[in-house]
């Protein structure tokens, strides 16, 4: 039986990435319950939403190296330990401190189920039609997973109590998925690379204190965010400097010139930082802005999520395809169009105006989702897909960690209410989605050299 016509690498990693996602979005309604009972502040709030964004950033590319050099499912089943770790902790935390540390380690596994799950993917389908089906079956798990998180997060907070609960049950499915992993046979580079020490250990210094920074923004620009800011842009430039003295770079520079590789890579910094900003504000608008209730306010972003979804596995079934920057571009200009229908919200709106919205921003989300990640391994060696996957996720997550971090600013700070505060966040948002997508354009204007031709 050949590789391709075995499902259980598909379902395995599509498992994994949803639930990755269920853990990311969870919180974001269920957080004011664990405030309560961990009498957490407002800083301490803000630290368990983006906890794990810090994870995430700090690891993704890291992961995709390691597992390119050691084994990709070694590296994506220890990212399932970590995710159901950090879940224990979260689960029995005593303090607001635990719960922080608790979703860093999830993050660090959610980066690792991330990167070398799609890497799978990559090596067990082969280019054209078997990987485009694989691709799409993925895309369809970051949806579903944000929808099964929505709607969890509802049911949470319907309740009132739980929390702990949610984060237990995370634990269980994760150690459930272990042995399904056994099936898929191990992968890695068939010549390793030597591992950049020096870079590894500045790239995520320098990526946990950006991160890190960009949380403590939302306590105000004091001492402590610009500590954290100057501290990660020295060892970021440190990075810089190291990353062209050695001789196995993370990133090889040449990839950069890579149209396809720079497209996909700036497509997620963009979808990140103009999307999941807008998603992760509608359950605030609604509840503060509208006055409408929990499940209202959950469902409407589930929409976004399941739209997103049924796009991506419908994208299988066109007869063309939809790749390179040109594409990404368009898709992104959609992904604002449909953010333009939120915009001229009033108190007295109805909640058809989200709706609307994040339906039509879905469709686009959709695509991305499905094509960022093909592009992603597609545009660097087949040995380094697990690299290609880890940079790709990195531009988003980072992307997704500054973007919510701007709107909750601007949203609670311009204008005389939240409504109006929304509209200005949202033609903010749109201005960096078009500004992407031009960026976008302009790289796919250049003509692709052959040496730029994926070999991936």
């Amino acid at each position: 039986m050949s590789l391709e016509s075995k499902p259980t690498p598909l379902v395995t990693v599509s498992l994994g990435t949803a639930l990755v996602l269920v853990t990311y979005v969870t919180p974001i309604v269920s957080v004011p319950l664990t405030a309560v009972d961990l009498d957490a502040g407002a800083g301490s709030r803000a630290w368990i939403l983006s906890s794990m964004s810090v994870g995430l950033a700090a690891a993704l590319l890291v992961s995709g190296v390691i597992g390119d050099t050691i084994g990709r499912r070694r590296i994506y089943d220890l990212g399932l330990v970590l995710l159901a770790a950090g879940a224990v902790a979260c689960a029995s935390a005593w303090a607001p401190w635990v719960v922080v540390a608790g979703r860093s380690v999830q993050g660090v596994g959610g980066a690792a189920i991330l990167a070398c799950g799609l890497s799978l993917l990559a090596v067990h389908f082969a280019p054209g039609p078997p990987r485009v089906h694989a691709t799409a079956i993925w895309g369809a798990s970051v949806g579903l997973g944000i929808a099964l998180g929505s709607v969890t997060a509802a049911a949470v907070g319907e309740i009132g109590t739980g929390w702990r609960e949610t984060y237990a049950v995370t634990a269980v499915l994760c150690l459930a998925l272990l042995p399904l992993g056994r099936a898929v046979p191990e992968s890695r580079a068939e010549e390793p690379r030597p591992i950049d020490a020096p870079g590894l250990v500045l790239l995520v210094i320098g990526m946990t204190l950006l991160v890190s920074a960009v949380t403590e923004v939302r306590n105000g620009l004091g001492a402590v965010t610009v500590g954290l800011l100057v501290a990660a842009l020295v060892c970021l430039a440190a990075y810089g400097v190291v990353e062209q003295r050695v001789a196995a770079p993370l990133v090889e520079p040449s990839l950069l010139l890579r149209p396809g590789f720079l497209a996909a890579t700036l497509g997620s910094l963009t979808l990140g930082l103009s999307m999941i900003g807008v998603a992760s504000f509608v359950p605030t608008v609604l509840q503060v802005g509208l006055g409408h209730g929990i499940w209202t306010a959950s469902l409407v972003p589930a929409v976004w999520a399941v739209v997103s979804v049924a796009t991506s596995l419908l994208l299988r079934l066109l007869p063309f395809p939809i790749a390179g920057p040109r594409d990404i571009s368009l898709v992104l200009v959609l992904v604002a169009l449909g953010q333009c229908l939120g915009l001229g919200l009033t108190e007295d709106s109805g909640v058809w105006r989200l709706v609307v919205m994040m339906a039509v921003a879905g469709i686009g989300t959709g695509v991305l989702n499905a094509v960022l990640g093909r592009e992603s391994v597609a545009n660097v060696p087949a040995d380094r897909s697990a690299m290609g996957s880890g940079a790709n996720n990195t531009a988003r997550y980072l992307g997704a960690a500054i973007g919510i971090t701007l709107f909750v600013t601007i949203a609670t700070h311009a204008g005389d209410s939240l409504v109006a505060g929304w509209n200005i966040a949202l033609g903010v948002a749109i201005g960096l989605c078009l500004a992407g997508a031009g960026a976008i354009a302009l790289v796919g204007s250049r003509m692709a050299r052959p040496e730029d031709v994926a070999t991936g």
